[in-house]
């Protein structure tokens, strides 16, 4: 007996955004996934009011992103003393991150409680992690 597969409303998840991973050094990361791995920097940028500094790199189908927290009272500082450096979150891209973020919780994915910055002008959410297993999901677009 053939199962069917639930009908997704919109948003629908797109493709893969990116991997991300929490540096405390941008500058020392890059001597391992630019130097090292060899992979192709694209761009770098300051975020969120300069507390963040976000730098992509090329995997080809999607980007590795670097985010370093650059204000000593950032929340991913207390994420690198518990965990060291390290892949943080994945991304999904979706047509509206708007629409998400009212559609989402609906569909059982609960969000997290605001929209924030993301790169390049792009807006972008996390879901709750209680809802994706304990992995920390990322949703974004324009």
């Amino acid at each position: 007996m053939k199962t069917q597969q639930p009908s997704l409303s919109h948003p629908t998840f797109r493709s893969l955004d990116h991997l991300a991973i929490v540096v405390p050094d941008t500058e020392e990361a890059l001597k391992t996934w630019r130097d090292l791995v060899g992979l192709k920097l694209l761009y770098s940028e300051i975020v969120n009011n300069g507390t963040i500094r976000l730098t992509h790199l090329d995997l080809g189908n999607t980007q590795l992103q670097l985010v370093q927290p650059l204000t000593a009272d950032h929340p991913l500082q207390k994420w690198l003393e518990l965990h060291g450096p390290g892949l943080h979150h994945f991304c999904f891209k979706v047509e509206n991150v708007e629409h998400a973020f009212v559609e989402l919780p609906g569909r059982g994915l609960p969000t997290a409680p605001a929209i924030h910055q993301g790169t390049q002008g792009k807006r972008a959410l996390f879901l709750d992690k209680s809802a994706t297993q304990g992995v920390q999901v990322e949703v974004t677009g324009p």
